[in-house]
């Protein structure tokens, strides 16, 4: 079983890590640390796909479901990941209801959708059993962070085994024709954002996004997000460093 659909049925945060180092290492060490999922991020991430690989057998170790950023809107490269043993996808630029089809089409075997047939790796991960229960378990978020994905919105979430929406808030920011910023107090940003939660939520679905760090996240969590990204591995890495050098010469 996915339980990240449990924790979204009792109504409790998930809390994700990102994954951009191309590490088996660094994926098993930060997926030990508690969070409920991990994303490795094949779009922005410093990684090919047999070090994705080694990541999702390295998160697979650990109670973190396994799930995976594709480089874009490729439907081999996501059928691939699947079959690698990823548990979900959180795929960028979903601008539309069809790009939205396709995704879910993508992750679900007929009738459902058009995914083909070698788990690979999937059975190793997912059981014997994994077939009968792969279009029931495996999550599909859609990200929003274009002008026309939030135009969309409500064609988007309409589309039937979309399991939710993941907001970029950077791109989004982008987008609408501000700097990047994960936690924009642009008013028009924040209440783009602010809809594409209340939106989702109301649907029924889950309703993600990328936080700069914990703070931000519980943030997030507090306005009504189910699921929350506290930064990236990157980034958090600098910061631990920056801080350790400035401590040292302190």
């Amino acid at each position: 079983m996915n339980r990240l659909r449990q924790l979204k049925v009792e109504g409790r945060p998930i809390v994700n890590a990102w994954l951009s180092l191309g590490s088996g290492y660094a994926a098993e060490s930060i997926a030990h640390q508690g969070f409920d999922a991990a994303t490795v991020d094949c779009q922005h991430g410093m990684i090919g796909f047999e070090t994705a690989i080694a990541m999702l057998q390295a998160i697979s170790s650990t109670d973190a479901i396994p799930l995976v950023r594709p480089s874009a809107l490729v439907p081999s490269e996501i059928m691939r990941f699947l079959d690698a043993g990823a548990y979900g996808v959180i795929c960028p630029m979903i601008s539309t209801a069809d790009d939205a089809a396709q995704l879910v089409a993508a992750c679900r075997y007929p009738p459902d959708g058009s995914r083909s047939f070698g788990p690979a790796r999937g059975l190793l991960y997912g059981g014997a059993d994994y077939r009968d229960g792969a279009n029931r378990e495996l999550l599909v978020l859609g990200m929003i962070e274009t002008r026309e994905g939030l135009d969309n919105l409500e064609e988007i979430l309409a589309v039937p085994s979309l399991d939710g929406i993941y907001v970029g808030p950077n791109d989004l920011s982008l987008a609408l024709g501000y700097r990047p910023e994960n936690e924009s107090s642009v008013p028009e940003v924040a209440d783009a954002i602010e809809l594409v939660r209340r939106r989702t939520v109301e649907t029924g679905k889950i309703a993600g996004i990328f936080c700069s760090n914990g703070a931000s996240a519980a943030m997030r969590v507090a306005q009504g997000f189910d699921l929350v990204t506290p930064g990236n591995d990157a980034a958090l890495l600098r910061g631990a460093m920056r801080d350790a050098v400035n401590a040292s010469r302190a």
